[in-house]
């Protein structure tokens, strides 16, 4: 069965980067029940953010992409090491395969931005959707917001292939 057709953007436009806010408010404070003084961070004025849109302009997921600096304290300071983070697909888009093409949306700008890998802080539950996609996980479990997480890295060769951002 084949769900709606999507696109998977950069969110540059004013827009796009409240789309991508309110699909974290969706799934990160009203389903999961993160505080909203913690989901929204100072991070987000740095970080390059993507969008999945169905055609008729319906938000369905977003993730965002740290480096340098900003990446830092979540990658072990290493400055090669990009940081995904805030990956959330809407319960509606959920298994169509969008959290997959925002993940390889994020590796695309983390190459763009000459990282060498990407890390990012798994929900427990979601530890086999990321090892599907190539992401090795390291370190202990740990909490964050109330729920378990663990550390997951993902080595981006440059002979990898290219995504494209149109599904």
């Amino acid at each position: 069965m084949s769900g709606p057709s999507y696109v998977v953007r950069i969110a540059a436009e004013p827009a796009d980067r409240e789309a991508c806010f309110a699909v974290r408010k969706e799934v990160f404070v009203a389903e999961q029940g993160v505080p909203e003084d913690i989901e929204y961070d100072p991070y987000d004025a740095l970080a390059v953010h993507v969008l999945a849109v169905r055609e008729d302009g319906t938000p369905l997921g977003t993730g965002r992409l740290l480096s340098g600096e900003a990446a830092a304290g979540k990658t072990g300071g290493d400055p090669a090491v990009g940081s995904l983070g805030r990956l959330a697909v809407m319960k509606q888009a959920r298994g169509l395969g969008v959290g997959a093409a925002l993940v390889r949306a994020i590796e695309g700008a983390a190459r763009e931005l000459g990282l060498t890998a990407v890390d990012l802080h798994a929900q427990t539950h979601a530890l086999g959707f990321y090892e599907r996609l190539g992401y090795v996980a390291y370190g202990p479990e740990f909490p964050d917001a109330g729920i378990p997480h663990q550390a997951m890295r993902r080595a981006l060769r440059s002979g990898d292939a290219e995504r494209s951002l149109i599904n």
